[in-house]
């Protein structure tokens, strides 16, 4: 979970996206159906143009807040984020759809789609300690709350390769103590690769990042 600091910060960076938008991007149409938004999404979807495409969901949301395509349009433009690296904005647009419009077997695959883009926005290990950590607490509750899922399979994958990942990390982590003198912060980190499920032998370390080439 983010904190709440971390959220506000969200909100803005949010609000400069969807507010200051260059004139190119900008929608300056009115009271227009809720399908002429929703085509012009796609379109813009289509074209790889994931700022007008925004804009567009404004519309449609604002002007038509009970639409049935809303929630289509929601998830769909989370699905291109994703697709695009936006993984902010398709974290965003997947809180909105889990929040007001997801029930039953759509509550499973939007709590799916939130580890996949948290999983792909893990680019720089050392950064992203904490995204990496509740990661792996957000894929043990989803196994436990859906032992059955059809996703299982990737999602058990995706955190053993988190987990392989993190004793990489926390072997770099002691060897840096290690070669600065600090021998008990450095057994602490390799107190916690003694307690993990895998062991060096499990592990090859990448000639490139590895996290991403799941999904490809």
């Amino acid at each position: 979970m983010l904190t709440n600091y971390k959220k506000s910060m969200l909100l803005v960076v949010l609000a400069v996206l969807f507010i200051g938008c260059s004139d190119k991007d900008a929608v300056k149409e009115y009271d227009r159906p809720a399908l002429y938004w929703y085509k012009n999404i796609i379109k813009n979807i289509s074209s790889s143009n994931f700022d007008k495409a925004d804009n567009y969901y404004i519309s449609l949301r604002s002007e038509h807040t009970n639409s049935p395509l809303l929630p289509t349009a929601t998830l769909i433009l989370a699905q291109a984020h994703i697709q695009d690296q936006g993984f902010l904005m398709a974290d965003y647009y997947l809180d909105e759809y889990l929040k007001k419009y997801a029930r039953g077997e759509k509550v499973e695959l939007v709590k799916f789609l939130k580890i996949k883009a948290a999983f792909l926005g893990l680019k720089d290990i050392n950064r992203d300690q904490k995204l990496m950590i509740d990661t792996l607490k957000n894929v043990d509750k989803f196994t436990k709350d859906y032992p059955n899922s059809i996703y299982k399979p990737i999602v058990d994958t995706l955190k053993v390769r988190l987990y392989m990942v993190q004793y990489l990390l926390n072997e770099n982590i002691s060897r840096l103590y290690n070669r600065i003198g600090k021998d008990k912060a450095s057994k602490i980190y390799m107190e916690k690769n003694k307690n993990s499920m895998l062991n060096s032998t499990d592990i090859k370390a990448p000639q490139e990042s590895f996290l991403d080439k799941i999904f490809n």
